[in-house]
């Protein structure tokens, strides 16, 4: 049994009762902040087909990459709240307030990663820029940001699982969230948030060797959502949040539902190619210099 004897809050200021950072929160911010900056830098060796600009206009800017993330996140925390409010709305029903409190705790990845998609996907289509080949950049450094947002899970003892077999954590310090699981204090709990760290890092390596290599452009993030959700979907089973209907929790069926659109799609349009192949993009992509220029 690994015993966690930290205190799940970084710093806190005494007099600003509200301001504390957790290690969740600290670890939250490097993972996207890391995981932006990979896309970005990934961006500019990206080389745009299909568009009327000139050769020196014809590559993908980081400054877009930027652009899009700030409305991916804002999309993915607003989308993370809300699946966390939806299975947890007898806590918030009655106070419907609190729902704006995020700073309070209470995110789900999954509403994270479907908000954020949902809205760096938006933003590209109003001002036309490629989105399959956005998603399929960031798809890798997804996955690397989940896997360095989960050690704060770990620290802070966010989630709750069934009891440990022959191996597993056990939170101790008198702050933890996990003191309030049944199996998070005594007993210790199955290390659910390390299972899901492997499986993302397994995951990575078949997205890194799929990579340009999977068409046409979106595929390897359906790809990603697949490999996800198949993990995610067997490792809910070991955790113990609410139950919804037959034995299964929000999380199942979310990852059910990603499924049922995310795989007939790679059957009907993914294709695999041992090269790397161009990279296409609709007419006026790139950044928003470049399209005023070209509407002069």
């Amino acid at each position: 049994m690994v015993d966690i004897n930290v205190n799940p809050n970084l710093f806190s200021f005494d007099f600003v009762s509200a301001f504390i950072v957790s290690w969740h929160g600290f670890f939250s911010f490097v993972a996207v902040a890391s995981a932006v900056l990979l896309v970005g830098r990934w961006a500019n060796l990206v080389v745009l087909t299909g568009n009327e600009t000139s050769e020196s206009e014809n590559k993908l800017d980081s400054d877009v990459i930027y652009s899009v993330a700030i409305w991916a996140i804002a999309g993915g925390i607003v989308g993370a709240r809300l699946v966390h409010v939806l299975d947890n709305w007898d806590l918030y029903k009655d106070n419907l307030i609190q729902i704006l409190y995020v700073a309070n705790g209470g995110i789900a990845l999954w509403g994270g990663i479907l908000g954020g998609f949902l809205a760096g996907a938006g933003y590209c289509l109003i001002f036309k820029y490629p989105v399959g080949v956005i998603a399929d950049l960031a798809a890798p450094a997804v996955l690397y940001a989940q896997t360095i947002g989960r050690l704060g899970d770990i620290v802070n003892g966010e989630h709750c699982a069934r009891a440990a077999d022959f191996f597993g954590f056990r939170w101790i310090h008198e702050l933890s969230n996990a003191r309030v699981c049944a199996n998070g204090v005594e007993n210790g709990s199955q290390p659910v948030i390390l299972f899901e760290m492997v499986w993302n890092m397994i995951a990575l390596v078949v997205i890194w060797k799929f990579r340009g290599r999977i068409k046409p452009d979106g595929m390897l993030f359906a790809l990603y959502l697949v490999l996800y959700s198949v993990g995610r979907f067997l490792i809910t089973f070991f955790r113990e949040d609410r139950v919804w209907a037959f034995g299964m929790q929000e999380a199942h069926y979310i990852a059910l539902l990603v499924l049922v659109i995310t795989v007939p799609l790679l059957v009907a349009k993914g294709r695999f190619s041992r090269a790397f192949s161009t990279v296409t993009a609709p007419a006026h992509s790139g950044t928003r210099a470049q399209r005023r220029r070209q509407n002069r």
